[in-house]
């Protein structure tokens, strides 16, 4: 008897030991439902298409940032992840169309006309490091190109838009976002522009750039790395033009709420 009761003994702290372990587990997966809202489901997307070297390409968002990066290959690859915080049927009333033509791919994110959808998507491209970015936008995100050299359109509302390691001429306009472009190479060609409303600006360009400038900064201090010639007005006013360098295709840097930095390139940053 001594023997049943010690081992009765035994049992019982164990058991009630599993069922605290328990209890806390299942406490501890609540609260971290409670601290990490953006916890839901998920969808991945990947397929590739063929684009030639200088082609074009075209991506069009709306909830999600786009990361466009440069290789080489005659390709695209189009990765997206799709998140739904709330009801994972969302995540298929969102659709990821791809228009693959010789010469040029575009990507269009659709969601469903009428419906509280709540779906972010998230997307990493890759495509031949010379290419078009004929018009690469979102309006919840930033948008991220590196290592291109061509040039394009760079859109978003809500988010950062940034150009870095790469080479050409791009249009970057956001409204709530700072501007960071990298160009390890200025190319000669049509006008430039650079505008963001909310925001900072920062244009990194090589010594040897030649540019004419106009620059508007309503509430924001102006300052350059590089050696500029003022033609119109002075670099501590709110608007003047310069020239960079013996001038050249003309870039416009505005900006209302925010500074505007002119910088050397520091390739790899």
């Amino acid at each position: 008897m001594q023997t049943t009761s010690s081992s009765n003994e035994v049992l019982v702290p164990s058991q009630r030991t599993f069922q605290n372990l328990k209890r806390g587990l299942l406490a501890w997966a609540a609260v971290l439902c409670l601290c990490c809202p953006g916890f839901g489901a998920h969808q991945t997307f990947v397929k590739t298409f063929p684009l030639s070297s200088g082609g074009s390409f075209q991506l069009e968002n709306i909830n999600g940032s786009v990361r466009v990066e440069g290789w080489e290959r005659n390709e695209v690859e189009v990765r997206a992840v799709k998140s739904s915080v709330n009801d994972p049927r969302d995540l298929e009333r969102v659709k990821i169309e791809v228009c693959s033509q010789p010469g040029q791919v575009a990507v269009h994110t659709r969601y469903p006309q009428g419906q509280g959808v709540e779906v972010a998507v998230e997307y990493v491209v890759h495509v031949p490091s010379r290419v078009l970015l004929g018009d690469v936008q979102t309006v919840n995100g930033s948008v991220i190109v590196r290592g291109v050299e061509g040039g394009g359109e760079l859109r978003s509302v809500n988010g950062n838009v940034e150009v870095l390691d790469s080479s050409g001429r791009f249009n970057a306009k956001t409204t709530n976002g700072d501007l960071h472009l990298e160009l390890r190479q200025l190319v000669d060609g049509g006008p430039m522009n650079i505008e963001t409303v909310n925001g900072s600006v920062v244009l990194g360009l090589p010594s040897n750039a030649r540019a004419n400038l106009k620059i508007l900064s309503m509430n924001g201090d102006f300052s350059s790395e590089l050696p500029v010639t003022s033609t119109a007005g002075t670099p501590s006013s709110r608007a003047f033009r310069a020239r960079l360098g013996s001038g050249g295709g003309q870039i416009s840097v505005r900006t209302v709420n925010g500074g505007i930095r002119l910088v050397m390139e520091r390739s790899g940053v």
